[in-house]
């Protein structure tokens, strides 16, 4: 099916969110066949107040099977960071390199180093030349990829423009586990996967012998959308205060914006609005998704072939139709 097709499929859907006569039912139903003609989609979860309206899989493992979410890992780690912050482990989002992990700082790098905050980690603003892209391979091919990440050139200011890295993420992911002593496994199990009845299998290490902060992380679709609604909760589950509801705020307030797909980007999350409602999106590599918009009750989640690119021209821009569709269809519930 062409991508032109698929758009105008995308625009009936969103005259069907309004069209008289048709129960809500019949629209969810309608999402989900559409959503079934795209080749690289595996499952489908849309919940609505922690309800499953569709539950589906196309391709694949079961809803129960993790699966490689990979960027979607960067989101994990930033619900980490929030944990910590909240446990006091890490004393402020303002809070420099030099002042939480100055062993992590490598000999000969830019005195400006010291100053990136876990803040302009978290929402991709460090300034240093990027890890992802055409600079990955050679990242995770060097033998440190803390120290290779935090040697490179500044090409912006610490604070300033969007520079989604990987690096940047897992040099998170290893502050994290200096001021914690536990490994990043450690802190995504117990402190999301036992309250949140999840499981999360090993991935991959660095030389080191770090947990990579960032990708490779494994979850099941079903353990994707308890996490989505986490933070439609506002970071709490089952009468526990999972992540503190004023991190989950911060995380959705944008500090920059992606310059490939134009959403906004707060801590770990790409931001958006559509029918007057926010919404705050994990993306990973091959059309891997969480999408939460909060004031709607809404959560949707995606895997989808992680060995297939998904451009914010192509198929994640497939993707995104569906989810807009989606979410005005809650609207007009």
């Amino acid at each position: 099916m062409s991508l032109s097709r698929r758009t105008v499929l995308g625009g009936l859907a969103a005259m069907g969110a309004a069209r008289p006569g048709w129960t809500a039912e019949a629209r969810w139903s309608e999402l989900s066949d559409r959503a079934a003609e795209f080749p690289q989609i595996r499952s489908m979860i849309v919940s609505r107040g922690g309800t499953p309206l569709v539950e589906r899989v196309f391709a694949g493992p079961s809803l129960d099977t993790p699966v490689n979410v990979k960027s979607v890992s960067k989101t994990i780690v930033s619900a980490l960071a929030g944990v910590a912050l909240d446990r006091g482990e890490l004393p402020a989002l303002d809070a420099t390199l030099g002042d939480v992990a100055p062993r992590l700082i490598p000999n000969g790098a830019d005195p400006r180093v010291r100053e990136i905050t876990v803040e302009n980690l978290l929402s991709m603003q460090a300034g240093l030349e990027r890890t992802s892209g055409g600079n990955y391979g050679g990242w995770i091919a060097s033998s440190n990829w803390v120290s290779d990440a935090l040697s490179r050139e500044f090409v912006a200011d610490s604070g300033g423009r969007m520079l989604y890295s990987t690096g940047s993420t897992h040099v998170l992911g290893a502050v994290l586990s200096e001021v914690t002593g536990l490994s990043l496994l450690d802190q995504a199990r117990q402190r999301l996967g036992d309250p949140l009845n999840i499981q999360i299998p090993p991935w991959t290490r660095d030389p080191q012998g770090r947990y990579m902060g960032g990708n490779q992380m494994a979850l099941s679709l079903r353990g994707m959308i308890r996490f989505g609604q986490l933070y439609a909760r506002d970071g709490m589950w089952d009468g526990e205060q999972v992540i503190g509801a004023d991190y989950v705020a911060q995380s959705h307030r944008p500090r920059t914006r992606s310059p490939w797909s134009g959403l906004g980007y707060g801590l770990g999350w790409f931001l958006g609005q559509e029918a007057g409602a926010d919404f705050a999106l994990a993306r990973g590599y091959g059309g891997q998704v969480i999408c939460v918009a909060p004031s709607l009750d809404l959560v949707v989640a995606i895997t989808s072939d992680p060995n297939q690119p998904a451009r914010s021209q192509g198929y994640f821009g497939e993707l995104m139709t569906l989810l807009r569709d989606a979410m005005r269809i809650a609207a007009s519930a």
